[in-house]
């Protein structure tokens, strides 16, 4: 089994490490609204008394490009699925929950890249972590973070079959969850329907705790960060194993 997870995951790099115009256009959108909003906001943010919001909105854009990264990982099964290598992965002599285990370990990791891929980026930007020491902190909860997402894409992705639909529904999934996380405004003082919709919004989590470890201010408390993350990421790993396992080709 441990192989078997091993090899997807291994499959899940190779795949996005010879993908150059993958690797590429992927970075186009965090580095956008990084630049655009980064620069074309901050003056006011600064006025406003906010700060740097290069400094502020870094971490909410790491979080967005890990998790489109992670969520549209999914769609991989469904590509196997029309082309057939999924057919071969699913009869061979191993447990399908370790065939979800890969290829979600391995997108995770995809992700996991892709956001230390854009936190140096924002550096060039002007963005300066605050504290070294916690870098490995936030390395650990991008993972966190990606791997909630792409369980989440996954699982959505087993019970699919329409590769064109897939991602209309992810936007329709992904963009209330990244305008709705704090990623580009503090939740501190935000009305009662924002503040209720970023509490049940897991990506709310993951913000939240990159921000307090690259620039040193949490919302929430790296304590429930940690426990939302966990019990999200082992919540959709568990039904996407399930769904998975119903999965065919």
């Amino acid at each position: 089994m441990l192989n078997a997870i091993y090899i997807l995951w291994l499959r899940q790099l190779k795949r996005y490490f010879r993908s150059k115009s993958r690797m590429i256009g992927s970075l186009g959108q965090p580095i956008l609204f990084l630049v655009a909003l980064g620069f074309g906001l901050g003056p006011i943010y600064e006025r406003a008394g906010g700060g740097n919001y290069v400094q502020f909105i870094a971490p909410g854009i790491i979080s967005m490009s890990i998790m489109f990264t992670a969520v549209f990982s999914g769609i991989e099964v469904i590509w196997d699925r029309q082309f057939g290598f999924l057919k071969e992965t699913l009869v061979a002599p191993v447990p399908r929950y370790a065939i979800m285990l890969g290829r979600t370990f391995g997108g995770a990791t995809v992700a996991t890249i892709q956001g230390v891929i854009v936190a140096l980026l924002a550096m060039v930007a002007g963005f300066r972590p605050q504290s070294l020491i916690l870098l490995p902190v936030a390395l650990g909860f991008m993972f966190l973070i990606a791997l909630l997402f792409t369980a989440m894409g996954t699982a959505i992705a087993s019970r699919m079959q329409d590769m064109q639909a897939f991602p209309l529904i992810m936007n329709f999934l992904v963009m209330p969850l990244f305008f709705l996380s704090g990623a580009l405004f503090p939740l501190q003082g935000a009305t009662k329907g924002i503040a209720i919709a970023a509490t049940i919004n897991p990506l709310s989590y993951g913000v939240d705790a990159l921000r307090g470890a690259l620039v040193n201010g949490t919302h929430y408390g790296f304590g429930t960060d940690l426990l939302v993350l966990t019990l999200g990421a082992a919540f959709f790993l568990g039904v996407g194993s399930w769904l998975f396992s119903k999965t065919e080709a």
